[in-house]
Protein backbone atom coordinates (compact mmCIF):
# COMPACT_ATOMS: atom_id res chain seq x y z
CA UNK A 1 0.00 0.00 0.00
CA UNK A 2 1.45 3.33 -1.09
CA UNK A 3 1.83 6.01 1.61
CA UNK A 4 1.69 9.76 0.99
CA UNK A 5 1.90 12.93 3.02
CA UNK A 6 -1.17 14.22 1.15
CA UNK A 7 -3.85 12.53 -0.93
CA UNK A 8 -5.94 14.94 -3.01
CA UNK A 9 -9.42 13.86 -4.11
CA UNK A 10 -10.36 15.66 -7.32
CA UNK A 11 -8.24 16.58 -10.34
CA UNK A 12 -9.92 19.85 -11.30
CA UNK A 13 -8.13 23.21 -11.36
CA UNK A 14 -8.07 23.48 -7.55
CA UNK A 15 -6.97 19.87 -7.08
CA UNK A 16 -4.19 20.52 -9.59
CA UNK A 17 -3.22 23.70 -7.70
CA UNK A 18 -3.01 21.64 -4.50
CA UNK A 19 -0.76 19.11 -6.23
CA UNK A 20 1.54 21.86 -7.50
CA UNK A 21 1.79 23.39 -4.05
CA UNK A 22 2.43 20.03 -2.36
CA UNK A 23 5.25 19.38 -4.83
CA UNK A 24 6.76 22.81 -4.13
CA UNK A 25 6.63 22.16 -0.39
CA UNK A 26 8.42 18.81 -0.81
CA UNK A 27 5.40 16.81 0.33
CA UNK A 28 4.70 13.40 -1.18
CA UNK A 29 1.27 13.50 -2.81
CA UNK A 30 -1.13 11.89 -5.24
CA UNK A 31 -4.22 13.30 -6.96
CA UNK A 32 -7.10 10.86 -7.50
CA UNK A 33 -9.52 11.87 -10.27
CA UNK A 34 -12.53 9.77 -11.29
CA UNK A 35 -12.46 11.01 -14.90
CA UNK A 36 -10.04 12.80 -17.23
CA UNK A 37 -7.96 15.82 -16.26
CA UNK A 38 -10.33 18.61 -15.12
CA UNK A 39 -13.29 16.29 -15.55
CA UNK A 40 -15.93 18.92 -14.79
CA UNK A 41 -14.55 21.33 -17.39
CA UNK A 42 -14.42 18.51 -19.91
CA UNK A 43 -18.14 17.97 -19.38
CA UNK A 44 -19.02 21.64 -19.88
CA UNK A 45 -20.85 22.60 -23.10
CA UNK A 46 -18.51 22.48 -26.10
CA UNK A 47 -18.90 26.21 -26.87
CA UNK A 48 -18.83 27.43 -23.28
CA UNK A 49 -17.08 30.75 -22.62
CA UNK A 50 -15.94 31.60 -19.10
CA UNK A 51 -17.24 34.60 -17.21
CA UNK A 52 -13.71 35.25 -15.94
CA UNK A 53 -10.71 36.50 -17.88
CA UNK A 54 -7.85 34.09 -18.54
CA UNK A 55 -5.51 35.62 -15.97
CA UNK A 56 -8.09 35.04 -13.24
CA UNK A 57 -8.19 31.35 -14.13
CA UNK A 58 -4.44 30.97 -13.81
CA UNK A 59 -2.97 28.77 -11.10
CA UNK A 60 0.51 29.01 -9.57
CA UNK A 61 1.19 32.16 -11.65
CA UNK A 62 1.46 30.07 -14.82
CA UNK A 63 0.32 32.32 -17.71
CA UNK A 64 -2.94 31.41 -19.44
CA UNK A 65 -2.92 32.83 -22.97
CA UNK A 66 -6.26 32.86 -24.79
CA UNK A 67 -7.49 34.31 -28.09
CA UNK A 68 -10.08 36.46 -26.34
CA UNK A 69 -10.08 38.10 -22.93
CA UNK A 70 -12.54 35.48 -21.71
CA UNK A 71 -11.32 32.01 -22.69
CA UNK A 72 -13.40 29.13 -23.96
CA UNK A 73 -13.66 25.57 -22.73
CA UNK A 74 -11.18 24.08 -25.22
CA UNK A 75 -8.53 26.65 -24.24
CA UNK A 76 -9.01 25.87 -20.54
CA UNK A 77 -8.69 22.13 -21.18
CA UNK A 78 -5.41 22.72 -23.00
CA UNK A 79 -4.11 25.05 -20.28
CA UNK A 80 -4.74 22.71 -17.35
CA UNK A 81 -3.62 19.63 -19.29
CA UNK A 82 -0.29 21.27 -20.10
CA UNK A 83 0.19 22.20 -16.44
CA UNK A 84 -0.32 18.57 -15.39
CA UNK A 85 1.96 17.11 -18.05
CA UNK A 86 4.74 19.72 -18.01
CA UNK A 87 4.98 19.57 -14.21
CA UNK A 88 4.72 15.77 -14.23
CA UNK A 89 2.09 15.84 -11.50
CA UNK A 90 1.33 12.53 -9.82
CA UNK A 91 -2.30 12.17 -10.87
CA UNK A 92 -4.28 8.94 -11.21
CA UNK A 93 -7.08 9.36 -13.75
CA UNK A 94 -10.31 7.38 -14.17
CA UNK A 95 -10.02 6.18 -10.58
CA UNK A 96 -12.87 6.65 -8.13
CA UNK A 97 -12.45 6.96 -4.34
CA UNK A 98 -14.86 4.53 -2.69
CA UNK A 99 -14.11 4.84 1.00
CA UNK A 100 -11.92 6.65 3.50
CA UNK A 101 -11.05 5.32 6.95
CA UNK A 102 -9.59 7.39 9.77
CA UNK A 103 -6.77 5.51 11.47
CA UNK A 104 -4.43 6.37 14.37
CA UNK A 105 -1.69 6.95 11.78
CA UNK A 106 -3.80 9.07 9.42
CA UNK A 107 -6.12 7.76 6.72
CA UNK A 108 -6.65 4.67 4.61
CA UNK A 109 -8.17 5.42 1.21
CA UNK A 110 -9.81 2.73 -0.91
CA UNK A 111 -10.44 3.35 -4.60
CA UNK A 112 -11.84 1.14 -7.32
CA UNK A 113 -8.26 0.45 -8.43
CA UNK A 114 -6.03 0.54 -5.39
CA UNK A 115 -5.53 1.26 -1.69
CA UNK A 116 -3.52 4.12 -0.17
CA UNK A 117 -2.40 5.50 3.17
CA UNK A 118 -2.06 9.24 3.75
CA UNK A 119 -1.31 11.54 6.66
CA UNK A 120 -3.64 14.20 5.24
CA UNK A 121 -6.49 14.37 2.74
CA UNK A 122 -7.67 17.30 0.64
CA UNK A 123 -11.19 17.09 -0.80
CA UNK A 124 -11.42 19.24 -3.95
CA UNK A 125 -14.32 17.51 -5.68
CA UNK A 126 -16.35 20.50 -6.87
CA UNK A 127 -20.10 20.22 -7.37
CA UNK A 128 -20.87 19.34 -11.00
CA UNK A 129 -21.67 15.65 -10.56
CA UNK A 130 -25.04 15.77 -8.81
CA UNK A 131 -27.81 17.80 -10.49
CA UNK A 132 -30.61 19.41 -8.51
CA UNK A 133 -33.49 17.13 -9.42
CA UNK A 134 -36.96 18.31 -10.37
CA UNK A 135 -38.55 15.33 -8.61
CA UNK A 136 -41.49 15.19 -11.01
CA UNK A 137 -43.03 12.29 -12.96
CA UNK A 138 -41.23 11.71 -16.24
CA UNK A 139 -37.86 13.09 -15.16
CA UNK A 140 -36.38 9.64 -15.75
CA UNK A 141 -37.33 9.66 -19.46
CA UNK A 142 -34.45 9.48 -21.96
CA UNK A 143 -35.55 12.80 -23.49
CA UNK A 144 -34.62 14.59 -20.23
CA UNK A 145 -31.05 15.62 -19.49
CA UNK A 146 -29.48 17.65 -16.68
CA UNK A 147 -26.39 18.31 -18.79
CA UNK A 148 -26.06 20.21 -22.05
CA UNK A 149 -23.24 19.53 -24.51
CA UNK A 150 -23.82 20.48 -28.15
CA UNK A 151 -26.64 22.51 -29.82
CA UNK A 152 -26.50 20.48 -33.05
CA UNK A 153 -28.29 17.62 -31.30
CA UNK A 154 -31.45 19.73 -30.83
CA UNK A 155 -31.75 21.16 -34.36
CA UNK A 156 -35.37 21.16 -35.62
CA UNK A 157 -36.63 19.84 -32.28
CA UNK A 158 -39.08 21.25 -29.73
CA UNK A 159 -36.81 21.91 -26.78
CA UNK A 160 -37.78 22.98 -23.25
CA UNK A 161 -34.99 24.56 -21.21
CA UNK A 162 -35.72 24.63 -17.49
CA UNK A 163 -33.77 27.25 -15.55
CA UNK A 164 -32.58 30.84 -15.87
CA UNK A 165 -28.88 30.68 -15.02
CA UNK A 166 -25.84 30.97 -17.31
CA UNK A 167 -26.03 27.35 -18.40
CA UNK A 168 -29.75 27.54 -19.23
CA UNK A 169 -29.43 30.83 -21.10
CA UNK A 170 -26.41 29.66 -23.11
CA UNK A 171 -28.23 26.45 -24.06
CA UNK A 172 -31.41 28.28 -25.07
CA UNK A 173 -29.56 30.75 -27.30
CA UNK A 174 -27.24 28.23 -28.92
CA UNK A 175 -29.99 25.72 -29.64
CA UNK A 176 -32.30 28.41 -31.02
CA UNK A 177 -29.52 29.53 -33.35
CA UNK A 178 -29.17 25.94 -34.58
CA UNK A 179 -32.87 25.79 -35.44
CA UNK A 180 -34.49 24.39 -32.30
CA UNK A 181 -37.93 25.64 -31.22
CA UNK A 182 -36.98 26.76 -27.70
CA UNK A 183 -39.21 27.34 -24.69
CA UNK A 184 -37.69 28.51 -21.41
CA UNK A 185 -39.51 27.53 -18.21
CA UNK A 186 -38.33 29.71 -15.34
CA UNK A 187 -39.23 29.22 -11.69
CA UNK A 188 -38.61 32.86 -10.74
CA UNK A 189 -39.93 36.18 -12.09
CA UNK A 190 -37.00 36.93 -14.42
CA UNK A 191 -33.86 35.70 -16.13
CA UNK A 192 -31.13 35.37 -13.48
CA UNK A 193 -29.27 38.55 -12.56
CA UNK A 194 -25.95 36.66 -12.45
CA UNK A 195 -26.18 35.69 -16.12
CA UNK A 196 -23.09 36.90 -18.04
CA UNK A 197 -23.53 40.60 -18.69
CA UNK A 198 -22.88 40.31 -22.43
CA UNK A 199 -25.38 37.43 -22.77
CA UNK A 200 -28.32 38.60 -20.66
CA UNK A 201 -29.43 41.36 -23.11
CA UNK A 202 -29.29 38.80 -25.93
CA UNK A 203 -31.70 36.37 -24.25
CA UNK A 204 -34.05 39.16 -23.17
CA UNK A 205 -34.18 40.50 -26.72
CA UNK A 206 -34.91 37.03 -28.11
CA UNK A 207 -37.70 36.56 -25.57
CA UNK A 208 -39.16 40.03 -26.18
CA UNK A 209 -39.24 39.56 -29.94
CA UNK A 210 -40.89 36.14 -29.56
CA UNK A 211 -38.05 34.07 -31.00
CA UNK A 212 -37.75 32.16 -27.73
CA UNK A 213 -40.85 31.55 -25.63
CA UNK A 214 -40.53 32.09 -21.88
CA UNK A 215 -42.82 31.27 -18.95
CA UNK A 216 -42.01 32.91 -15.59
CA UNK A 217 -43.03 31.88 -12.07
CA UNK A 218 -43.56 28.42 -13.52
CA UNK A 219 -43.37 25.02 -11.80
CA UNK A 220 -42.95 21.73 -13.65
CA UNK A 221 -45.75 19.27 -12.97
CA UNK A 222 -44.99 16.36 -15.31
CA UNK A 223 -42.96 15.35 -18.35
CA UNK A 224 -44.42 12.88 -20.83
CA UNK A 225 -43.08 11.36 -24.04
CA UNK A 226 -44.67 14.10 -26.15
CA UNK A 227 -45.45 16.96 -23.77
CA UNK A 228 -44.22 18.97 -20.83
CA UNK A 229 -46.82 20.10 -18.31
CA UNK A 230 -46.25 23.02 -15.92
CA UNK A 231 -48.15 25.43 -13.70
CA UNK A 232 -48.01 29.20 -14.22
CA UNK A 233 -49.90 32.11 -12.64
CA UNK A 234 -52.29 31.74 -15.59
CA UNK A 235 -52.96 28.09 -14.83
CA UNK A 236 -51.75 24.77 -16.22
CA UNK A 237 -49.83 24.80 -19.50
CA UNK A 238 -49.20 21.80 -21.77
CA UNK A 239 -46.85 22.18 -24.73
CA UNK A 240 -45.54 19.74 -27.29
CA UNK A 241 -42.01 18.67 -26.54
CA UNK A 242 -39.24 16.48 -27.95
CA UNK A 243 -36.44 17.14 -25.44
CA UNK A 244 -35.96 18.71 -22.02
CA UNK A 245 -32.79 20.30 -20.68
CA UNK A 246 -33.31 20.63 -16.92
CA UNK A 247 -30.45 23.01 -16.14
CA UNK A 248 -31.42 23.78 -12.57
CA UNK A 249 -27.96 23.67 -11.02
CA UNK A 250 -25.83 21.12 -9.22
CA UNK A 251 -24.72 20.30 -5.70
CA UNK A 252 -21.69 18.87 -3.90
CA UNK A 253 -21.73 15.23 -2.85
CA UNK A 254 -22.87 15.84 0.72
CA UNK A 255 -23.29 12.11 1.40
CA UNK A 256 -19.58 11.62 0.71
CA UNK A 257 -18.63 14.50 3.03
CA UNK A 258 -20.78 13.05 5.80
CA UNK A 259 -19.21 9.62 5.29
CA UNK A 260 -15.87 11.29 5.88
CA UNK A 261 -17.20 12.62 9.19
CA UNK A 262 -17.41 16.27 8.13
CA UNK A 263 -20.07 18.24 9.99
CA UNK A 264 -22.60 20.08 7.81
CA UNK A 265 -24.78 22.98 8.95
CA UNK A 266 -28.39 22.16 9.80
CA UNK A 267 -29.84 24.70 7.38
CA UNK A 268 -30.56 24.28 3.67
CA UNK A 269 -27.11 25.57 2.73
CA UNK A 270 -25.34 22.57 4.30
CA UNK A 271 -22.14 24.50 4.90
CA UNK A 272 -19.28 22.14 5.79
CA UNK A 273 -17.36 22.92 8.96
CA UNK A 274 -13.77 24.05 8.42
CA UNK A 275 -11.19 26.49 9.77
CA UNK A 276 -10.87 29.39 7.31
CA UNK A 277 -7.24 29.95 8.37
CA UNK A 278 -6.13 26.41 7.51
CA UNK A 279 -9.08 24.90 5.54
CA UNK A 280 -8.98 21.94 7.97
CA UNK A 281 -12.38 20.43 8.76
CA UNK A 282 -13.65 19.14 12.09
CA UNK A 283 -11.87 15.89 11.14
CA UNK A 284 -8.18 16.43 11.95
CA UNK A 285 -6.00 16.06 8.88
CA UNK A 286 -8.92 16.43 6.45
CA UNK A 287 -9.07 19.63 4.40
CA UNK A 288 -11.46 21.21 1.90
CA UNK A 289 -10.52 23.23 -1.18
CA UNK A 290 -12.52 25.01 -3.85
CA UNK A 291 -16.22 25.34 -4.48
CA UNK A 292 -17.15 22.51 -2.12
CA UNK A 293 -16.46 24.88 0.78
CA UNK A 294 -19.65 26.80 -0.04
CA UNK A 295 -22.17 24.02 0.47
CA UNK A 296 -25.28 24.72 -1.58
CA UNK A 297 -24.03 28.24 -2.30
CA UNK A 298 -22.16 26.97 -5.34
CA UNK A 299 -21.83 30.51 -6.73
CA UNK A 300 -19.68 31.59 -3.76
CA UNK A 301 -16.36 29.99 -4.70
CA UNK A 302 -14.76 29.97 -8.15
CA UNK A 303 -11.33 29.12 -9.52
CA UNK A 304 -10.18 32.72 -9.15
CA UNK A 305 -11.04 33.13 -5.47
CA UNK A 306 -10.37 29.57 -4.26
CA UNK A 307 -7.00 28.86 -5.89
CA UNK A 308 -5.46 30.41 -2.76
CA UNK A 309 -6.77 27.40 -0.81
CA UNK A 310 -3.87 25.31 -2.16
CA UNK A 311 -1.25 27.55 -0.54
CA UNK A 312 -3.21 27.82 2.73
CA UNK A 313 -3.62 24.05 3.03
CA UNK A 314 -0.07 23.03 2.16
CA UNK A 315 1.37 25.68 4.47
CA UNK A 316 -0.84 24.38 7.30
CA UNK A 317 0.20 20.77 6.59
CA UNK A 318 3.87 21.68 6.49
CA UNK A 319 3.63 23.59 9.76
CA UNK A 320 1.68 20.80 11.45
CA UNK A 321 4.20 18.18 10.29
CA UNK A 322 7.09 20.31 11.58
CA UNK A 323 5.46 20.75 15.00
CA UNK A 324 4.84 17.01 15.30
CA UNK A 325 8.37 16.06 14.26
Amino acid sequence: MEKFDVLIIGGGPIGIACGLEAKKKGLSYVIIEKGPIVNSLFNYPVNMQFFSSSERLEIDNIPFISKEAKPKRNEALEYYRRIVTSNQLNIHLFERVLDVEKTPEGFTIISDKSKYAADHIVVATGFYDLPNMLNVPGEELSKVSHYYKDPHFYASQKLAVIGASNSAVDAALECWRKGAEVTMIIRGPEVGQRVKYWVRPDILNRINEGSIAAYYNAEIKEITEKEIIFITPDGEQRIENDFVLALTGYMPNFAFLERLGITLSDDANKFPEYNKDTMETNVPGLYLAGVICGGMETHKWFIENSRIHAKIIMKAIQEKSASEA
